[in-house]
Parts: structure tokens; C-alpha cells; sequence
């Protein structure tokens, strides 16, 4: 059911008018504080992510909190408490993997998307036991702004201000290990603690953003965005400030357009971070071919 309906109008192509509708009601106010945190969050932890080329670990972590807020909502607890929960000890776990050398990849990979796809069968066990229904299957999976209380908000920023801080503390040196690992363990920078401390973040950031995208479509917020800013420039300071712009406006547009129709707002943050994504990547592509050409 589309929320407008719920509503006192439908969308009027006056600006003011329309976000003065929707901001009438509490739980369109709390999506709205709720999406800028996790925006902010995501942009900032992603663009490390994708500079650390470990995006597979965060759509595992991502994939993690589908069985953890299942879990918990079977055994009656908090759905917050089992992503936060399920995705930071899976990041723990991630770190803890052992790392023979640079080509060890293939191997990690291996056991992660094996373990990946064991807890993803796991969660629609604890879905089967709940009995639950459907709709909740849906807004795990896909994400949901409806019914984001107060208390949710300040979960998120608190858990949000937490990693940013936390972020902020290993920034520095984690670039430096990001950019070249050999060189700043030569330098006697600790790469694996670092690595640990970042992936204990992704975790949190991911437990965040599922809250909002739903666990499948985590990578709208978590890579789109940081992508987009890495595809546009290379300097760290305007890719981080541009992830998060770019992360804030797909979560802003895909409420306002989630509001107005009857489909979830994960659809609509993927669809618009996959746009800004699509026409960095061509007017990067057009603006090096003009360079050749002149």
C-alpha cells in the first residue's frame, strides 16, 4: 500500500509543499534522520572500503544481518540488536581469517561466500520457525522506512558517531596501509590491526545501512557512492566529502520517492547511487576522450 495514499495529497511538483506533507508525519521525520546518519556513515567507511578493494567482505557482512535480525526476532529481542550483533562478530570472524600472502585471496573468498550462503540459508530457517509475516521477510531483505521510532534514530547515531569517531582515530595510518600495505608494515605501521579495526566498522556500518536498504541491497549505500566519488577524483579529502553527498542524496531521493509509490526504498537508494555511478563512469569516459582527440 502506497504510503501517499495514507496521505492528505499525492505529489504536487511544488517542493515546499510536498516535503512539508511528508514531514507532517513522525515516522517520515525520524526515516528521514535516520537515512542522513546512515548516509553520512556509509559514505565515509565505503570509500575506505572500496580503496581497500574489500567489498566482497562488506557484502558478506551485509548478508550476515538478514539471519541476525531474523534470529532475533525469533528468540523476541530487538531486530537492531541481532544486525549490530550478527554483523560485528562476523567482521571479527573475517578478521581472524588467516592471511598466508598476497595471492591468498582466492582461498579467503572461498570459505567467506561459503559461510556467506550457510547463514543466508540460516535466516530463512529462523523465518520458517517464526512464521512470521511475509511482509517482514520483505523489509529485511529490501529495507523499509515505516515504523523507524525515535529510539531507533538515536540508537543509529550513537552506534554512527561511535565508528566515525573511530574512523577518524585510524584514518591516517589506514590510508597509508590501504594504499600500499608493504610499505607502511615496513614503516612499522599495524596493517592487521588496522585491518580488524576497519572490518569491526564495516560491520557496524553495515548493521546500519541494512536497517534502512534491507541486507541485500547494503551495497546502494556501501560501495555506489564511494565508487562514484574514487570514479570523479583521487584525492581522499573530496572523494570522502563527495561519498557522502553522493550517499546523502540517494537515501533523501529514494524516501521522497518511496513515499510516493507503493515499492521499497531500497529499490529506489540502489537505482538512484547506480545512476550517479553510471554517468560518472561516462563523463570520465567522455572527458578522457576529448583530452586524447585535442
Amino acid at each position: 500500500m502506497r504510503v501517499v495514499e495514507l496521505a492528505s495529497g499525492g505529489f504536487s511538483w511544488n517542493p515546499v509543499s510536498d516535503v512539508t506533507q511528508m514531514w507532517a508525519y513522525p515516522f517520515m521525520v525520524n526515516a528521514f534522520r535516520a537515512g542522513a546518519i546512515v548516509a553520512v556513515l556509509a559514505g565515509c567507511v565505503g570509500w575506505f572500503l572500496v580503496l581497500r578493494r574489500q567489498t566482497f567482505a562488506g557484502h558478506s557482512l551485509a548478508m550476515v544481518g538478514f539471519p541476525g535480525a531474523a534470529g532475533a526476532t525469533l528468540i523476541g529481542v530487538s531486530a537492531s540488536a541481532g544486525y549490530f550483533g550478527f554483523c560485528v562478530a562476523a567482521a571479527l570472524v573475517l578478521a581472524a581469517l588467516p592471511r598466508a600472502g598476497r595471492h591468498s585471496g582466492g582461498a579467503e573468498a572461498a570459505l567467506t561466500g561459503t559461510v556467506q550462503a550457510f547463514l543466508l540459508a540460516c535466516g530463512y530457517l529462523f523465518v520458517a520457525l517464526y512464521k512470521g509475516f511475509l511482509n517482514g521477510v520483505n523489509a529485511l531483505l529490501f529495507g523499509s522506512f515505516l515504523g523507524i521510532t525515535t529510539d531507533q534514530v538515536l540508537v543509529l547515531f550513537v552506534v554512527a558517531a561511535a565508528a566515525l569517531a573511530g574512523l577518524a582515530a585510524v584514518g591516517r595510518p589506514l590510508l597509508f596501509a590501504s594504499a600500499d600495505p608493504d610499505v607502511a608494515a615496513a614503516r612499522g605501521v599495524p596493517v592487521r590491526a588496522l585491518g580488524t579495526v576497519f572490518l569491526v566498522l564495516v560491520g557496524a556500518t553495515a548493521a546500519e545501512v541494512g536497517q534502512i536498504t534491507g541486507s541485500l541491497l547494503v551495497f546502494a549505500l556501501l560501495v555506489m557512492p564511494a565508487a562514484t566519488a574514487q570514479a570523479l577524483t583521487a584525492r581522499p579529502a573530496l572523494g570522502l566529502a563527495l561519498s557522502v553527498l553522493l550517499a546523502l542524496a540517494a537515501t533523501w531521493l529514494g524516501l521522497v520517492a518511496a513515499y510516493y509509490s507503493p515499492y521499497p526504498i531500497g529499490f529506489y537508494v540502489s537505482t538512484f547511487a547506480f545512476g550517479g555511478y553510471v554517468l560518472a563512469r561516462a563523463g570520465s569516459g567522455t572527458l578522457r576522450t576529448v583530452r586524447r582527440l585535442s
